[in-house]
C-alpha cells in the first residue's frame, strides 16, 4: 500500500510502499480517507517531541478519519509506531477509535480534531471551566487558538480575551466570540487592569515572554485563583520563572497535552468535541492535498491554514 514514510531521523516523509497492516485482538484496520498535518505530527516525525519513540521506517501522522471494515466512519489516534495515519490503511488500537456523527464530513473531522482537542481537553479536563468564567487565550491567531475562542464560547465562557501578534487577525476573532483583543506588546500595560476585573482561566499556546507577562499580572491581581494551562510553546521552550509567582498568589500552573490526561479521557474529550462539531460552527481554514504530494506539502504547511492529506 502507499504511505508517507519517514526512513531516518530528521528526514522528510516520502511517498512510497509500505506493508499492509493486519488486525488482531486489540487492533483494527482503518481505511484512511483524510489525515492532517499538525505541529504535533511534525515534531513526532522529527523525533523532537517529548512523546516521540519511533522505530524506523515508520508511517508519519498522528490522527485521521476513515472507515472500519464494517463501513462505519471513525476518527482515530495513531500513536502505535510504525502505524501512523498517513497511509491508505493503518492499524489502530481499539481504544483509540471515535465513531463520527453521520453529519460530520470526514475531511472536516480530520482538520479540526487535533487543534480542537487542545482547547477542549484543556478547558474541560484540566481547567474545568465553569459557565460564566473569563478565559484568556494567549496566541489566539493561529488555527488552534482561533478554534479555542469558539470552543470556549460553546462551553459557556462569560468573557473571552484573545492575544496575539497580528492586529488584523485579532480583530477577526471578535467575529467568532472574542470580547477583548490585545497585541502581545500591550500585555504588560493592559493586563493588570484586566486581571483586577477577573480572569479565571488562561490557555497558553505560546510560552515565552508573553506567558511570563500574564503570570506576573496574575500575581499583581492578588489572591484570586488563576488557572494557567500551558498547551504550546511557539514562542520558546523555556522561561525564567521566579518562585514568588507561585508562592505569593493564587496562580495555579498546569499543562495540557499527551500524558497530562489519561488516554481514556483524551478519547472521551475528542468524542465530545466531534459530537459538538456536528451542530456548531468549528470550521477552520484548510486545504486538501493528495498524499502523493506529502514531501512538498509537509514543508509548505501554514499554521493558519491546515493541510489535510486525502486518499
Amino acid at each position: 500500500m502507499k504511505a508517507a514514510i519517514i526512513n531516518k531521523a530528521g528526514e522528510l516523509p516520502v511517498y512510497g510502499d509500505f506493508p499492509e497492516p493486519q488486525s488482531d485482538d486489540k487492533h483494527v484496520v482503518v481505511t484512511v480517507k483524510a489525515a492532517a498535518v499538525s505541529q504535533l505530527a511534525k515534531s513526532r516525525a522529527a523525533g523532537t517531541h517529548y512523546s516521540a519513540s519511533m522505530q524506523y521506517p515508520f508511517i508519519t501522522g498522528i490522527d485521521g478519519a476513515g472507515y472500519l471494515l464494517s463501513g462505519e466512519p471513525v476518527y482515530f489516534l495513531a500513536f502505535n509506531s510504525p502505524w501512523g495515519s498517513m497511509a491508505e490503511k493503518t492499524q489502530i488500537s481499539v481504544s483509540s477509535i471515535v465513531p463520527l456523527p453521520a453529519t460530520l464530513d470526514l475531511v472536516t473531522a480530520a482538520a479540526i480534531a487535533n487543534p480542537g482537542m487542545s482547547s477542549w481537553t484543556a478547558l474541560t479536563r484540566r481547567a474545568q471551566l465553569r459557565k460564566g468564567e473569563t478565559v484568556l487565550i494567549n496566541g489566539a491567531t493561529g488555527t488552534s487558538g482561533n478554534l479555542a475562542v469558539r470552543i470556549a464560547r460553546h462551553l459557556g465562557a462569560g468573557k473571552i480575551i484573545a492575544t496575539g501578534r497580528n492586529r488584523e487577525a485579532l480583530e477577526k476573532l471578535r467575529e467568532v466570540g472574542a470580547d477583548i483583543t490585545l497585541t502581545l506588546d500591550a500585555l504588560q500595560e493592559d493586563l493588570p487592569a484586566l486581571m483586577n476585573e477577573g480572569i479565571d482561566v488562561v490557555l497558553d499556546y505560546l510560552w515565552g515572554p508573553s506567558a511570563l507577562s500574564i503570570m506576573t499580572a496574575a500575581v499583581a491581581g492578588g489572591e484570586k485563583t488563576v488557572r494557567f494551562v500551558q498547551i504550546g510553546s511557539l514562542s520558546g521552550q523555556e522561561i525564567a520563572l521566579p518562585s514568588k509567582l507561585l508562592r505569593s498568589s493564587g496562580l495555579t500552573l498546569m499543562g495540557s497535552g499527551l500524558g497530562s490526561v489519561s488516554n481514556e479521557e483524551l478519547i472521551a474529550s475528542i468524542s465530545e468535541l466531534l459530537q459538538a462539531a456536528a451542530t456548531s460552527d468549528f470550521s477552520i481554514p484548510f486545504c486538501t492535498r493528495p498524499l502523493s504530494e506529502v514531501s512538498d506539502a509537509w514543508q509548505e504547511d501554514d499554521s493558519r491554514c491546515r493541510t489535510v492529506f486525502t486518499l
